[in-house]
């Protein structure tokens, strides 16, 4: 009887591993290191180039830009082919000012152009139709939370490139809450599940008619799948908010402190109301900020101006153009500027040639790196991923000093910060439950102990 039992328990196991859908590996054992990685960054590395077809989810500041560039050089030695890293627009010359910094070669191509002997190229996503993929071995994209934002056709390019380039690798930070988009979209890119496919295996829909294109809160697990859903996440990804949830010491990690102040503009009474209410309904919502206009950028400007500098953060144009108007000395980048325009504004702002800058989190909350600012003004809406973005852009490892962020809204828009809080707790949700699988995928693997000595890269 026992041996009964113990055959169809074999059998059982045998018959889940086979349904199962676990990332393989594809890549090699590293072949260069850089003396200005950490620990933590140079386990990262290792795994991904082991892997060969990786996505590493890192919060902002963790060092995503070397680890990307020591990934691709790797490549490079490998193959004695050159790869290719897509980024956001100004994100790819920041790319190359790392590059150098670090001792690595990179070279930014504009159109498509791949100059003897380099090794690694950087280039804006939008310009990816200058190049070939048979040109090179590897390919990065960083900050790839940006895929889902493309439309199809933009989105499959991409894929389609990837695909046919063997080492693949994806840089960004924390996936949004209830959105496994972002992870649908990746996997499909690194050639693991299709994205269709992952709904099919993992979600249902609360409601049967809806397409599997529209996945977000109104999908959910199917009945046990959660655990494998996760289990197969951890097989092509790795996330790390902190060089702790991978084992390593957190000396010299600790982000500053962060003062998040919402103000509050009173509402007055909309469409002939006698009092104001709480709004329902985008029309509403957008009467409301319309009528709310002047006081809300009003404020923006005089809390901005306590400030040395910072960005004013706005969603419609009309905002934008009355911030304008209302700071004093502060630029416009806005969606209508070329790119060429776009970056010379980056780079001022950054630089401190420009003091205040009035932007969209659509336009530039993705990449770029903000240390030496420590303020920004936002306005309320319900887009967590777009607030926490464009609040890392200054609150990020590497920031010397605390960073305020004043949150600005209406007391009949007051349910649109409390909606954007329950996404946050829902993102550190997301997260626990990314990093107990993957921890569980390493268990057999020693990381690091209180024992071992920490290895500060060379510069220090």
């Amino acid at each position: 009887m026992r041996d009964f039992a113990d055959n169809g328990m074999s059998d059982y196991r045998a018959f889940v591993e086979g349904k199962t859908h676990l990332a393989g590996e594809f890549g090699f054992d590293q072949v260069y290191e850089n003396p200005n990685c950490y620990d933590f960054q140079a386990h990262l590395i290792e795994w991904s180039l082991r892997q060969g077809r990786a996505a590493t989810f890192a919060d902002c500041g963790l060092g995503k830009t070397l680890m990307q560039l020591v990934w691709a050089e790797n490549v490079h030695r490998k193959t004695n082919s050159p790869v290719l890293i897509l980024a956001p627009l100004s994100v790819a010359s920041q790319t190359v000012e790392e590059a150098e910094k670090f001792g690595i070669d990179a070279y930014r191509s504009v159109k498509g152009e791949i100059p003897a002997g380099r090794g690694i190229i950087t280039a804006n996503y939008e310009r990816l139709h200058y190049f070939n993929a048979d040109d090179f071995a590897g390919v990065v994209c960083d900050e790839s939370s940006i895929l889902k934002n493309f439309d199809g056709a933009i989105r499959g390019h991409i894929t389609d490139f990837m695909r046919k380039v063997k080492y693949r690798a994806m840089f960004t930070a924390t996936p949004s809450p209830n959105d496994y988009t972002e992870l649908g979209t990746s996997s499909e890119a690194l050639g693991d599940m299709a994205y269709m496919d992952m709904l099919q295996t993992f979600f249902k829909s609360n409601d049967d008619t809806l397409h599997p294109a529209h996945i977000g809160q109104q999908w959910r697990f199917k009945g046990h799948a959660e655990p494998h859903f996760w289990r197969w996440v951890a097989s092509w990804a790795r996330a790390i908010r902190k060089p702790s949830d991978m084992g390593f010491s957190d000396a010299g990690w600790v982000l500053p402190e962060l003062r998040e102040i919402q103000h509050q503009i009173e509402s007055k009474p909309l469409n002939g109301q006698l009092f104001a209410m709480p709004v329902k309904g985008l029309p509403m919502e957008r009467e409301e900020r319309k009528a709310t206009i002047k006081e809300r950028c009003d404020l923006a400007a005089e809390l901005l101006s306590q400030h040395d500098s910072g960005v004013a953060w706005c969603h419609f144009n009309a905002e934008a153009d009355y911030l304008a108007e209302a700071i004093t000395g502060a630029v416009n980048l806005s969606g209508a500027d070329s790119d060429d325009a776009k970056e010379e504004k980056f780079h001022a702002f950054k630089a401190g040639e420009i003091k205040y800058l009035i932007t969209k989190p659509k336009i530039a909350a993705l990449g770029v790196n903000w240390q030496h600012s420590a303020a920004c003004t936002y306005f309320d809406d319900y887009s967590y991923e777009q607030y926490y973005q464009a609040v890392r852009r200054f609150w990020r490892f590497g920031q010397k000093r605390p960073v305020t962020v004043h949150q600005i809204g209406t007391t009949s828009l007051s349910n649109v910060a409390k909606s954007r809080k329950r996404k946050a707790e829902a993102a550190d949700a997301m997260f626990q439950a990314m990093m107990e699988h993957m921890i569980a995928a390493q268990k057999h693997k020693r990381i690091f102990t209180e024992t071992d000595a920490v290895r500060l890269p060379a510069w220090l």
